[in-house]
Parts: C-alpha cells; sequence; structure tokens
C-alpha cells in the first residue's frame, strides 16, 4: 500500500531545448497544481506572445526574467502534490557549464527523468547526465522521449532510442531505467494516456511516479544515528533527562538495542526513544528523535550512535569521486572545512588520482588541476577520524561537502568510495 504523504524527490535533465520546462508545465498544468492567479497571468503572456493556447514552458520561466537581472540560478525547485503522492522537481539547467547544477539537484532525488529529444536519440550530453545519475546512485531513472510528434509517433524511433541508452546504461550503476514516449507540447503520456500511441503498453508518467517503489530506496540495514545536539531540559517533569537529538540516517533503532558510540567506542543500550511528547519502541530512518540511553557517556555534536555489531569505518583518510563546485580552482594543500553528517572537520585535498572526461566518461590521469564543474577522484585526509560508509552502500553517510574556510562558500560535494 502506498503512503498518502510519501515524498517523492526527482530531477530534471536533458539537453538545452528537450523540452524540460514544457514537461514540468504540462505536469503541473494537466495534474490541476497550478493556481488560478499563475494560470491567468501565464494564459495573458501566452496571448501576448500571440500564442494560440498557454505556453507550457513559461511555467518555469519566471527563472529566465532572474536570470536577465543578473542573478544566479542554480536548481529550481517547483513543488506540487496529487492524492496519492507528494512531489518535489528539482528543474536543473541544460548546458554543458551547468553540470555542478545537476549534481546539486540530484543528489537528493529519488528518482531521475532524462529526456531525451526523439529527432535527436540520444546525444553526448544523455550519456553526461546518465553518468551522473549513475554516479550519485539515484535508484530510479525514466527515460522520457519526447517530441514524438515530430517523428509521427513511430514506434520504431522510440525502440531505437530505447537500445541507444540500454547500450550506454549497461555500462553504468543504474538498476532500474523506465522508457515513455511523450509529447509534453501536445500532453501526450505525461499526466493523460496518448491517444497517438496505441502500441506503448505503459502507464503515462505521472502514473508511473505516483506508483513507483521507494520505500526500500532508504537503506534500513545499517543503524546510523549521528547526534545533531544534546537535550537537557531541566524541567521539574525531565529533572535528569539527557538525550540526543538527530536525524536518523539509515537503518532501525529500537529500544533494548546494545549500541556503539563513534569514535570513542563505548557501549550502551537505548532507554528511550522520544519524539515530542511521546516515546516509540522503534524509529527508522529518516525520522528524526531524541534517543537515550542507560549508561552516562560524554556524548557530543558529531558523534554517532551505530549497532555493535555493525560500525562504519573510523578513518582520516578518504577516497571520494569530488565534483567541483566553485569558480576558484582548487588550491594544492589547502586547508578546507569537510562537512560530514552532522561532524565538521579540517581537511585538505592530499591527492588527484585522476579527473573523469565528461564526454567519453574515460579517465585523464595526467590532469591534476579541479576546476569548477570538473569530476576527479581524490584522497582526503582529515584532522579527525570520520564515521563512514561508502557512498553507494549509504547515500547519507557516504557523503560529504567542502567549505572554503576563507570564503564560507560550498567548493565541492562529494562521494565516499
Amino acid at each position: 500500500m502506498l503512503d498518502n504523504n510519501q515524498l517523492l524527490r526527482f530531477t530534471t535533465a536533458g539537453s538545452v531545448d528537450d523540452g524540460k520546462s514544457t514537461l514540468i508545465g504540462r505536469l503541473l498544468y494537466d495534474s490541476k497544481s497550478i493556481f488560478e492567479d499563475q494560470l491567468k497571468a501565464i494564459e495573458n503572456t501566452s496571448k501576448r506572445k500571440g500564442h494560440d493556447g498557454v505556453d507550457l514552458a513559461l511555467f518555469t520561466d519566471g527563472l529566465r526574467d532572474e536570470r536577465e537581472q543578473g542573478i544566479t540560478i542554480d536548481v529550481a525547485y517547483r513543488y506540487f502534490t496529487t492524492p496519492k503522492r507528494k512531489f518535489i522537481i528539482a528543474d536543473t539547467p541544460g548546458h554543458i557549464q551547468y553540470t555542478r547544477n545537476m549534481v546539486t539537484g540530484a543528489s537528493t532525488a529519488n528518482v531521475a527523468t532524462i529526456l531525451i529529444d526523439a529527432r535527436y536519440g540520444v546525444i553526448e550530453q544523455t550519456k553526461r547526465h546518465a553518468f551522473i545519475a549513475s554516479l550519485l546512485q539515484i535508484p530510479h531513472v525514466i527515460v522520457c522521449v519526447n517530441k514524438m510528434d515530430l517523428v509521427d509517433f513511430s514506434e520504431e524511433t522510440f525502440n531505437n532510442i530505447v537500445r541507444q541508452f540500454e547500450e550506454i546504461s549497461s555500462k553504468m550503476l543504474i538498476t532500474d531505467v523506465r522508457y515513455i514516449p511523450m509529447s509534453a507540447l501536445l500532453g501526450d503520456n505525461v499526466v493523460n494516456r496518448s491517444k497517438n500511441m496505441d502500441w506503448y503498453q505503459g502507464a503515462p508518467m505521472l502514473h508511473t511516479l505516483e506508483t513507483m517503489h521507494i520505500s526500500s530506496d532508504i537503506n534500513k540495514v545499517d543503524a546510523r544515528f549521528p547526534v545533531q545536539t544534546v537535550l537537557r531540559p531541566q524541567s521539574e517533569a525531565h529533572r535528569d533527562y539527557r538525550g540526543y537529538a538527530g536525524r536518523i540516517a539509515s537503518g532501525v533503532f529500537r529500544k533494548g538495542d546494545e549500541i556503539t558510540v563513534m569514535p570513542s567506542g563505548f557501549t550502551s543500550k537505548i532507554k528511550s526513544i522520544d519524539v515530542f511528547e511521546k516515546s516509540l519502541d522503534e524509529a527508522h530512518a529518516p525520522m528524526s528523535v531524541s534517543i537515550t540511553l542507560e549508561d552516562d557517556i560524554d556524548i557530543s555534536r558529531g558523534d554517532m550512535l551505530v549497532r555493535s555489531n555493525n560500525k562504519p569505518d573510523a578513518s582520516q583518510d578518504i577516497e571520494v569521486m569530488l565534483c567541483w563546485l566553485n569558480n576558484s580552482p582548487a588550491r594544492p594543500r589547502a586547508k578546507y572545512t569537510i562537512k560530514h553528517t552532522s561532524n565538521n572537520q579540517k581537511a585538505m585535498i592530499k591527492e588527484v588520482i585522476y579527473k573523469i572526461d565528461i564526454n567519453t566518461l574515460g579517465r585523464i590521469n595526467d590532469d591534476k588541476e579541479l576546476g569548477m564543474n570538473d569530476i576527479s577522484k581524490v584522497k582526503i585526509r582529515t584532522t579527525k577520524p570520520l564515521m563512514v560508509d561508502s557512498y553507494r552502500e549509504n547515500r547519507v553517510t557516504g557523503s560529504i561537502i567542502l567549505v572554503d574556510d576563507a570564503t564560507n562558500e560550498t567548493v565541492a560535494a562529494g562521494m565516499i568510495v
């Protein structure tokens, strides 16, 4: 059974003019997720521009105005709800120089929707977007073959594109791929089933998003609880209360479980799991809770509670796939703040092992410069151990960001190998 309040995040990626704005507009318009005043304003703008109907691309075009004003747009987020699910769309720019934006938008996504223009098939940009989806371990990919109306809704064209994409995705770590032929402009297979493509037996895009099983995307095996803060209310009712508050990164915690505090290695048992005024027998990711222990142990922000028989690696030397997000290149041996769950430490990039050529997906071994949008494998050394899992097993405890101490800017995001 579906949880009606379940939140699904998806990111859109595609080349310039593949119809991302029109697709999002069509999704919002046909699912009746647009406020009346918004709709009126867009109808007026469409008329002014001489369009016959509503120009769906205008639903995301407030962003263009901001761009003209010189404001940097990273990722545009759109929110909508249907009776079955809540959705957050991360709309990322299609241009080559915005690789970092796709990494930002895709880092928390359950689903990546990759748009392909039916006239051109799989192009360099498609490979790049599929690679980033694979690198970020996005569990589900929907390949939207758009503009089918411009190829006479040809089943053969669609099947050719499916074959092309399967060829590239077979070399990557993408497990669940679905293909939908559509025309975002005419509304075929976006919210409503297409009458022009009887040969396609699958569900339209919205139905696919509403019914996709995402509960198992969260790691329920490795119990990880990064401590964000220590609660000491010292009120009359809770005189001796000492709770460790935070958000469960993965796994399940139960009352009475034996846990180990990392990095100190002390062990104890869970006395209670509290949410607001009530106590729970068990809690799982991604719930925010307060945990109390049977023993008094010195625990502070940045420590992690884990099951005693299932521990992450505590390490000061980590290998990371790093995407450089900043305009200024990485400085050799420079000090950065590394943020990992609730733990902040000082760190430096010890070595660039190789860079990835985003066009051929091959390795570049001789270029060690890290510039904007570069994706590379690096070695990082931290001042104190971090409690890490590999990103492939755990997207929360396997990811880091680097912050430049001088400017306070986030300069890189990384996936622990």
